[in-house]
């Protein structure tokens, strides 16, 4: 099992955690002290509140909420940032209303989920030409319904 170092800011009041024994992200809260209101389309940055330390090897990856992107169209800018190993800044939340109407986050709030992933880098090769497969060049919708 991997280690993940949390330093908690002045801002902060919630470390992450599983809420479930098979959930695989940990929540992340809005470390605001005053609430931030999305109008449509409208974007910002959150901060949590909370530098991290990986393991070398693994990354954090930062998803949307489903409850809040069905709900109230709030997600991620980037869809899934993530944190390389190196950075020890604070974590941040690049968020966007996507829905028609305001959203306000309001402080202490879950906005997003972190997993913690394995990563490896790979060994870069150029060649002249690539293996031949079935599906070939076929793009974004070749394979069917």
């Amino acid at each position: 099992m991997t280690v993940l170092k949390i330093e908690r800011l002045a801002h902060n009041r919630f470390v992450p955690e599983y809420k479930t024994e098979g959930a695989a992200g940990m929540d992340l809260c809005a470390a605001i002290t005053e609430p931030v209101t999305l109008k449509p389309l409208e974007r910002a940055l959150i901060p949590t509140g909370l530098k991290i330390e990986l393991e070398h090897g693994y990354e954090a990856q930062v998803r949307p909420r489903s409850g809040l992107s069905i709900k109230h169209g709030i997600t991620l800018i980037n869809c899934v940032g993530t944190i390389d190993e190196d950075y020890r800044g604070e974590v941040c939340i690049p968020v966007v209303n996507l829905s028609n109407e305001t959203y306000t986050i309001q402080p202490d709030e879950r906005i997003a989920q972190m997993i913690i992933a394995r990563v490896e880098q790979a060994k870069v090769e150029v060649v002249t030409e690539l293996t031949e497969t079935l599906r070939g060049t076929g793009g974004f919708g070749s394979t069917g319904k």
